[in-house]
């Protein structure tokens, strides 16, 4: 086998010799370009002659592939663009989560009392229409302050507006606990409303300026951690006013929303941008446009409608459920509002029957299911009470999904604008139920508070039914998304 070692060894050595003397060659004549080109302009610079290349042998000059490849015992070629997947942007996963976290912590505290509210009336001597105020301040503060966090954001930043908010909402959240008057505790509750919306609403702009790609799930994402937020605190206060105190549940919830902001602090990315439109008209002449478009007004009338139907139904249903026969304990009352989950599952097949029926249709079907399940709750039976508010609570998110998918189909102009006055006659609504509903059960108990929510819903449908005309529906990803 001599002779054939030999003979590698011969071959080989010639290759070598070969690549070597090509080597020499190369760079010869690469001195002899050098030497004939003229200097380089000093202000432009010039690229490299050797430029080097990426071969499975290192990173090596070009002109050194050849002699390389050979050592190496293979051909290198040129190098291959493999394709590859779009890398995904940094901290893709904490910002999720940080969203998902804004929702929850964002809807935490704002409703977490309405279990409480008997606790609450015997704990303050209060009437149930009285102690009704302990949501009904909250909603206002919220219509107050909702049109005008976007303003403080596009100043100072989205970050720098909602991770201060999450901390903000934790204080007066505890300090709820050290009340001694109902007149203390509406007062921090107040302030709580004041808070929330530099979280949600911000967050809502926060996803649809930093998505790239994939804001549709970063906004389900979103609303799934406001759905989550809004059972667990009426869950969190229920257990711990059940086992310690009413003000241990402020504590808990106050300590949830400092953790909350902690994490949001720490994985919710800076925003790339902020969106500052350049004003060609004032804000008073956007919004005098507004009012004048029926059809807008009509939608601000059924926004202002379905939340005054949500908590109307479910500020006093506590005490309908706390009475005979029912006499549920707070943790029972706390439960309860598990209908909302069944809501939220339904909510998502309202787009495909948005489209296939229409906006008025589906808001009309959403109701009438509404005002069947309210209906229900007169029965003295506990499943019947609980499918009734199961269709409430159903009817009242399609129909919230109709409302504020529809003025993307009628706000052609300022929609943000648009989706502010929504949302404050939204919670105005909620505020006016909250209030209502209390003097009508001080009158007629829950069969007074049935008759109230069942015309209110009466008149919604009669509303979008008139003056919802169908109009060309604008891409997803132009309508306002608000939860």
């Amino acid at each position: 086998m001599g002779w054939w070692n030999s003979g590698i060894f011969a071959r080989l050595q010639r290759r070598v010799d070969t690549a070597h003397r090509n080597y020499r060659n190369a760079l010869n004549d690469l001195k002899r370009l050098q030497a004939e080109s003229p200097d380089p302009d000093p202000v432009q610079p010039q690229a490299p002659k050797d430029r080097p290349v990426s071969t499975a042998n290192g990173i090596v000059p070009q002109t050194l592939v050849p002699f390389v490849s050979i050592i190496g015992g293979m051909a290198d070629p040129a190098p291959v663009a493999w394709p590859t997947r779009p890398a995904a942007p940094p901290h893709a996963r904490t910002r999720t989560a940080a969203v998902v976290l804004a929702g929850f912590c964002a809807f935490l505290t704002l409703f977490a009392p309405q279990p409480l509210l008997p606790l609450l009336a015997a704990a303050f001597h209060a009437s149930a229409g009285t102690i009704g105020f302990v949501v009904t301040v909250s909603t206002i503060a919220v219509a107050i302050t909702a049109p005008l966090t976007g303003v403080v954001a596009d100043r100072f930043g989205r970050k720098n507006v909602i991770v201060p908010a999450a901390f903000l909402l934790a204080i007066p959240t505890i300090l709820a606990a050290t009340s001694t008057s109902l007149g203390q505790l509406l007062f921090w509750r107040f302030w709580q409303g004041v808070f929330t919306p530099g979280i949600f609403a911000v967050t809502i702009a926060y996803i649809t300026e930093e998505w790239d790609e994939g804001a549709g799930s970063a906004m389900s994402a979103y609303v799934a951690g406001t759905v989550l937020g809004g059972f667990s605190g009426r869950m969190v206060a229920a257990l711990a006013a059940s086992h310690f105190s009413w003000r241990w549940a402020f504590v808990a919830l106050g300590v949830l929303n400092a953790l909350s902001g902690i994490a949001i602090s720490a994985w919710l990315p800076p925003g790339r941008r902020t969106m500052r439109p350049r004003r060609t008209v004032s804000t008073a002449h956007v919004m005098m446009g507004h009012l004048k478009n029926p059809r807008l007004l009509a939608t601000f009338a059924v926004g202002f409608c379905v939340l005054f139907t949500l908590l109307g139904t479910f500020n006093y249903i506590n005490f309908y459920l706390a009475a005979p026969p029912f006499r549920l304990g707070t943790t029972a009352l706390g439960f309860l509002f598990t209908v909302y989950l069944v809501g939220a599952l339904v909510t998502p097949f309202a787009g495909r029957l948005i489209d296939r029926m229409g906006h008025r249709f589906t808001l009309a079907l959403a109701f009438g299911g509404g005002i069947a399940g309210i209906s229900l709750t007169l029965l003295p039976s506990l499943p019947a009470v609980i499918i009734g508010l199961s269709l409430c609570c159903t009817g009242v998110f399609i129909g919230h999904s109709s409302a504020s998918s529809y003025i993307g189909t009628v706000a052609r102009d300022a929609r943000a604008s648009a989706v502010g006055l929504y949302v404050m006659c939204y919670y105005a609504g909620g505020s006016a139920g909250s209030a209502l509903s209390g003097h009508f059960w001080n009158r007629g108990g829950w069969p007074a508070c049935v008759a109230l929510v069942a015309c209110v819903q009466v008149l919604t449908i009669v509303t979008a039914m008139l003056f919802w005309k169908p109009a060309s529906v604008l891409p997803f990803d132009q309508l306002p998304h608000q939860h």
